[in-house]
């Protein structure tokens, strides 16, 4: 498989769930806890940093409202979110900043230590491994690994990079790696198979394919081009009233048999973010 170094930055969005388990009622044990809606489970990462940047600036409360803007949210979805994890917040006080962050870091296992490896070492890969947050959210990156002659022995960030074939030393065992793809989607699901069959149970997919896994193996895509096709939707549907009015004193722009302005439409609009990604 060569090329595993190909994929670039382009290939990054926000993580979004691979599969129909994105749905609201869908949902998962966190800590051996009862069941937490994955909608939920995806948003507290967001209550978490929100919480972190206010125990940073030194609140020591803060109300629901307050944290939800911070979180990007509506306050009663944060509210039905935390209701989840048992957290309700006081009557008239609000959270706890400091005991809201540690139950949620708790939750999300960050009281703990993650090990990751990362399959690609490329712009991307390069950059995952050198991306300084990790550590402090609990993960550490033990393992780079490509099957590009010219990167295999290469020295990233203090680690050196390793031949797939020694993928089953790294990520097997006991709290086996989280595996991070950054390879073209061509090579993604024969990587994967092999992540897979050494013990990985958890994998982060960066290409713009969807991977097939059996039971017991999540997987999360994070999908560039389909955020950009989505916000050219939008950026498009506002520009469409003012490209229909006419200026003054100007003909009217002509329209085909559906009534629908002449001009670039969605389709030409989606291509454009595609060749350019």
């Amino acid at each position: 498989m060569p090329g595993l170094t190909a994929v670039d930055e382009d290939d990054v969005s926000s993580a979004r769930r691979d599969g129909a388990h994105a749905a609201e009622g869908a949902g998962r044990h966190l800590g051996g806890a009862a069941v937490v809606p994955e909608a939920t489970v995806a948003r507290l990462p967001q209550y978490l940093r929100a919480l972190t940047a206010l125990a940073e600036a030194g609140s020591r409360t803060v109300s629901s409202e307050a944290l939800a803007e911070a979180a990007g949210v509506g306050s009663a979805k944060l509210r039905k979110d935390l209701s989840h994890l048992g957290s309700y917040g006081t009557r008239g006080v609000g959270y706890d900043v400091a005991e809201l962050q540690r139950h949620i870091a708790d939750r999300l296992g960050q009281a703990g230590s993650w090990r990751v490896v990362i399959v690609g070492v490329g712009n991307l890969g390069h950059a995952l491994a050198g991306y300084s947050g990790f550590a402090s959210r609990g993960f550490t990156v033990v393992g780079l690994f490509d099957d590009d002659p010219a990167v295999v022995g290469q020295v990233v960030v203090g680690l050196r990079v390793r031949p797939l074939d020694e993928l089953a030393e790294v990520v097997g065992g006991p709290g086996s790696a989280i595996a991070v793809l950054a390879v073209p989607a061509q090579h993604a699901q024969a990587v994967c198979d092999r992540l897979v069959a050494a013990g990985t149970r958890s994998v982060l997919n960066f290409a713009p394919t969807v991977l097939r896994v059996p039971d017991g193996v999540d997987v999360r895509k994070v999908d560039l081009a389909s955020e950009l096709q989505i916000l050219a939707f939008h950026a498009q549907r506002r520009a469409a009233p003012a490209a229909a009015a006419p200026a003054p004193g100007a003909a009217a722009p002509a329209r085909g048999a559906t009534g629908a302005s002449a001009g670039p439409l969605l389709p030409h609009a989606l291509r454009r973010v595609e060749e350019v990604v």
